[in-house]
């Protein structure tokens, strides 16, 4: 009775597997490519040096800033628009010997002479080992955040969700990390701290849709793997709609009206939530299915009670 009325008006999901799980796997790809020739372009936080942002009064031509930066206290600067065409940021790295005061001079000095009414808007330092130490700690928290995930889901699930889940979280960092790297958006703290939550996010996501797959595995005892999935991501469907469109509301209004500040935080949780609402189905689900997945997987280990064999021989 259950089964025929799961598995009526269940959506297949599953058929689009194959194809979908190929794109993801060119995604991934096509990130891990642009992160070993591109890199990361690593924020302030990161790398050391000294940020200036200004307001102009009026749109600036970069490449007349970028002339006046030619010099050596100011040397190798990046000159960016920063919101609307006024809004300059500029990026100075540590020189050896020169003081970030100094630097900071010689850029309003310079901005002065294109638009007196320059006005400087935030100036912002960070010391290079600094820096280096907020790489390895961020990267090394991301590395044991997905390890302690594996470990808490290898006790709650099969091994085989087990691995599932973790590789969605994989493929979910992964692209992430590569739209970041693919249009060179500046990667700091807020960002980091947006990769974290995507994690969190996404095995949230994965977890509920598991639960309901150890479940069902165990109510539709006739059905196929293929069919307990697609009955469980059917069940779950209205909980993600929900969820994914009460986070995105929250995301895009941070998005479009958060300020430069946390800009590249809603940027990496936008990227986070899309993929990672997918890759719940298209990654962590089918691979389940593909380590072969099945009912006798979910069962319960039956304990042989002590004595229990004496038993049975007696009349």
């Amino acid at each position: 009775m259950f089964q025929i009325l799961s598995i009526k008006g269940t959506i297949n999901f599953l058929r689009h597997a194959v194809p979908i799980s190929i794109l993801s796997l060119i995604l991934v790809l096509g990130s891990l490519g642009s992160l070993a020739v591109k890199g990361i372009n690593w924020g302030l936080d990161f790398t050391g040096g000294t940020v200036v942002e200004m307001e102009f009064s009026q749109a600036v031509d970069l490449n007349k800033i970028r002339s006046l930066l030619n010099t050596e206290e100011t040397d190798g600067a990046v000159v960016q628009n920063f919101g609307s065409s006024r809004d300059v940021l500029i990026r100075l790295p540590v020189k050896a010997g020169v003081k970030s005061d100094l630097q900071v001079q010689h850029v309003m000095e310079g901005a002065a002479t294109v638009d007196p009414s320059v006005v400087q808007k935030r100036v912002e330092f960070v010391g290079p080992q600094v820096g280096k130490e907020l790489a390895e700690q961020g990267g090394l928290a991301v590395l044991v955040a997905l390890i302690c995930i594996l470990i808490y889901v290898s006790f709650r699930f099969e091994w085989r969700l087990a691995l599932g889940s973790v590789a969605a979280l994989a493929h979910d960092v992964i692209i992430t990390l590569g739209v970041f790297s693919i249009f060179q958006l500046e990667f700091d703290l807020t960002v980091l701290a947006g990769v974290l939550t995507v994690v969190g996010y996404s095995l949230n996501d994965t977890i509920v849709v598991f639960d309901r797959i150890r479940e069902n595995f165990l109510k539709m005892r006739k059905g196929s793997p293929e069919e307990v999935v697609n009955v469980s991501i059917t069940q779950t469907m209205s909980r993600t709609i929900i969820t994914t469109g009460t986070t995105l509301v929250v995301v895009i209004a941070l998005f479009l009206k958060g300020g430069t500040m946390i800009h590249g935080f809603a940027t990496a949780l936008l990227m986070g939530i899309f993929v990672g609402t997918f890759s719940s189905i298209y990654v962590a689900s089918f691979l389940a299915i593909k380590l072969g997945i099945n009912r006798e997987h979910m069962m319960p280990v039956e304990i042989e009670k002590e004595g229990a064999d004496q038993d049975a021989l007696m009349p």
